[in-house]
């Protein structure tokens, strides 16, 4: 059983991982806090892959009080040597006599192991405090390592009928600024954006994060099923592209690859790109959350074939009537229970608009 100590603890370490919520990929945000006494001695968090873990930190300006202290993190301890050495071999260092954890590692490398090693060592290893909080934080890492896909979040702006763009294709601007500027905390937090060759066509976005400081832009990727994207795009001249394309005309990847872009070729039975192989290969290159900013034919695509976790809408007060441009292309429905289901996680205005958050069932 958990104090309310304990919960007021793990609130703060949680605070201090939400601090690497741009920095930290492919790797989970994580916040650690020592307690010796009922006061905090010392504290940490994951800041960048490769840098040390969030323990290594609260150890450090804990130092010898460390010792018969309690260690409050977000995640389990890793016991394995990856980028950095096994935390739990520097926690049973120190001589801490208990750990409690928000959470088990999902990363079949520890997955329970750096529980085991400290109990062995005496520790008493607790697991399962706010457990919840500490899974929506790292909502993309716990999928990348148990579902071999990223979390696919997809964002959308309409008006209140649902709709993207006018019939000709103009859509700047549906929402207002306070909205497009929430639309970067997204974009920053993500290790990839997506969009598809029909959005590079009619806008020539950009697809980069701005307004916010991070380490690294997250990777674009373009689906494109025959190779239209054209070598002097923007989304190509800001570097870090990835073309999906189902065909290999080698003369258009070739003029491609000059311009700087990757291109991997991932055909379909259907002559599109297989949306599930192109999930499994940003998973494989770290990808933990995977943002889609497409049109109605590539966002109906991901939704139907079951690829989307998450909508975030914005509504803009406006309406653009039956003529305009949707949100998602599907095929046509004869029963209520064919329906998307979804369910509701957050509402909110945001400047002039309204931002829906929800999750696929």
């Amino acid at each position: 059983m958990f104090s309310a100590a304990d919960h007021r603890f793990m609130a703060q370490a949680l605070r201090l991982a939400q601090q690497g919520l741009f920095s930290t990929r492919p790797n989970p945000r994580v916040g650690c806090v020592i307690v010796r006494d009922e006061r905090v001695v010392g504290e940490g968090w994951h800041q960048r892959a490769g840098t040390p873990h969030a323990e290594v930190h609260a150890l450090q300006q804990a130092g010898d009080q460390a010792r018969g202290a309690t260690v409050y993190v977000t995640l389990e301890p890793c016991a394995h040597h990856g980028r950095t050495p096994p935390c739990a071999d520097a926690l049973i260092a120190a001589g801490v006599a208990r750990m409690v954890a928000a959470m088990r590692d999902p990363n079949p490398q520890v997955a329970g192991r750096g529980l085991t090693r400290l109990q062995a060592a005496g520790i008493a290893a607790e697991c399962g405090l706010m457990e919840e909080a500490a899974r929506e934080l790292n909502l993309g890492f716990v999928s990348r390592m148990t579902r071999a896909r990223p979390w696919v979040r997809l964002k959308a702006a309409a008006s209140l009928d649902g709709k993207t763009a006018l019939n000709n294709g103009v859509s700047q601007w549906v929402t207002g600024p306070a909205a497009r500027s929430d639309v970067q905390q997204w974009r920053a937090r993500s290790c990839a954006i997506l969009t598809g060759v029909g959005t590079v066509l009619a806008d020539d976005p950009q697809m980069n994060v701005r307004e916010i400081a991070i380490p690294h832009q997250p990777l674009r990727v373009v689906v494109d099923s025959r190779l239209r994207t054209p070598p002097d795009a923007k989304i190509i001249a800001g570097g870090g592209v990835l073309i999906a394309s189902a065909i290999g005309d080698q003369v258009k990847i070739q003029a491609l690859r000059q311009a700087g872009a990757e291109v991997v070729v991932l055909p379909g039975g259907d002559g599109r790109v297989d949306l599930a192989r192109l999930m499994a290969l940003l998973a494989e290159r770290e990808v933990n959350e995977l943002m889609v900013e497409a049109g109605a034919t590539l966002n109906g695509a991901l939704l139907a074939a079951g690829l989307v976790d998450e909508l975030v809408l914005y509504l803009a007060p406006m309406l653009l009537g039956d003529a305009a441009r949707g949100l998602f292309a599907l095929p046509a429905l004869s029963r209520m229970d064919e329906c998307k289901k979804l369910t509701l996680r957050d509402v909110r205005q945001v400047g002039t608009d309204m931002r829906v958050i929800a999750r696929v069932l």
